[in-house]
């Protein structure tokens, strides 16, 4: 069934929305709430909370990709819970690697969520994101949107770790002149 067809069954109220939606995105969920989180039961948990999340908002909201919608409910949800099993202090995995390598790149502050968050904020990003060729965005979304391993996206476009890594590094550079360029403060 194609999107359109599961979002109709949501608002239909259809339950057979659900075990469509995880049909079809389960896995692509799964691997964002795992590459957070780093453990099999949340990322789970996560994901079975999109769903409910999903079923809540769809009636007032129809959204343009379904894939985009459930990936950014997953993520939130994900970033939450990782949020809750972690002091700062403890930690590891994925999610803080990625935090503390866009931390020069947006906020010199404590809380690189509450600076994220800002809307003004979002858009320069997407569209310092948008300009750049379709290697390096895919590379930097990977990283930062996913949560990717520098290895897994290394092995998927048959670079070097040190090649990826780089590439990674030359891009928050330009990030954040770009972003100082528009008058954010970092």
């Amino acid at each position: 069934m194609d999107d359109n067809g599961i979002i109709q069954l949501y608002w239909d109220r259809n339950d057979q929305a659900i075990s469509l939606t995880s049909e079809k995105y389960g896995h692509y969920c799964k691997s964002i709430a795992k590459n957070i989180l780093n453990n099999e039961e949340d990322a789970e948990e996560c994901v079975n909370d999109t769903y409910l999340n999903a079923w809540n908002s769809m009636p007032t909201h129809w959204p343009e990709q379904l894939a985009t919608f459930l990936g950014k409910i997953t993520r939130n949800l994900s970033f939450n819970k990782y949020k809750r099993n972690h002091t700062e202090k403890r930690g590891g995995g994925e999610i803080t690697l990625v935090l503390d390598e866009l931390t020069d790149c947006v906020s010199d502050i404590d809380n690189v969520e509450q600076i994220i968050d800002r809307q003004e904020l979002a858009k320069a990003i997407s569209s310092f994101v948008k300009s750049l060729s379709i290697e390096k965005r895919n590379i930097f979304v990977r990283r930062y949107w996913y949560a990717d391993p520098v290895s897994d996206i290394a092995s998927d476009y048959g670079m070097l770790q040190g090649t990826v890594s780089k590439t990674l590094e030359r891009t928050r550079k330009k990030l954040k002149a770009y972003l100082i360029e528009r008058g954010f403060e970092l």
